[in-house]
This record gives C-alpha cells, structure tokens and sequence, in this order.
C-alpha cells in the first residue's frame, strides 16, 4: 500500500474506533443530508459533542458538510470507506494465502509421518 494510502485509511480507522462516531455514520447513511441539530436529537451527546464527532469524521473524509441557508448539513462519503474496505480485503487475502501454506506444510508433515511409520525412519 502506498504511504499516502496508509495515512487515509489510519484516519479511518481512528474515526471508527468511536462508537458515536460509527453511529453518526450510520444515521448519516441511513437519513441523507442531515444537520448536526438534527443528530443530536437522536443521540445521548450534545450538539457540540456531534459538531466535534463530525469534524474527526470529515478530516478522515468519511463525511462532507455543506452549507444550505444557516444550516451545515453533513453527508456520507464513501470513497474513504471503500478504500479501507479494500485495504482489509488485501490483507484478508494475505492471511489467508500465509495460512494455506501452514495447512499445506503441516498436512505433509502429517503424510511423511504416516508413511514411516511408527518407528519413524529407518
């Protein structure tokens, strides 16, 4: 992965490891363009507390905030997310590649043994 690459999904991840952040994200998704007014009255945390979730969220580039009359309404930006996405899938890819070798090495090491017998080798 490329550095600049690492940094993004850092941010990411950082972003998510919050739990009212992953429910903000999930309200977003679910409702569209909404305002922070609008979050907080769904949520346990004041409005500053929402502002605050969802500036970590836009620096991560995980949302986008918008000006409509005097309010900021924010929406889901998923390019970060699915680039994360990725990422997670690459390195499940590579688990997995690491252990098929292990099962791959382990299953000869079984077959050898099997074949001389209980004595091992003569």
């Amino acid at each position: 992965m490329r550095r600049d690459a690492g940094g993004a999904v850092d941010s990411v991840l950082v972003a998510l490891a919050d739990p009212t952040r992953r429910q903000l994200l999930e309200l977003l998704a679910a409702q569209g363009e909404v305002s922070a007014t609008t979050l907080a009255a769904q949520l346990p945390v004041s409005r500053q507390a929402v502002v605050k979730h969802l500036a970590v969220l836009d620096a991560a580039g995980l949302v986008s905030g918008g000006r409509v009359g005097r309010e900021v309404r924010y929406e889901v930006r998923p390019a970060a997310l699915d680039a994360t996405a990725r990422w997670m899938a690459a390195l499940a890819v590579d688990w997995d590649r690491r252990l098929a070798n292990i099962k791959r090495v382990a299953e000869a090491e079984t077959a050898g043994e099997r074949e001389a017998g209980p004595g091992g080798p003569a």
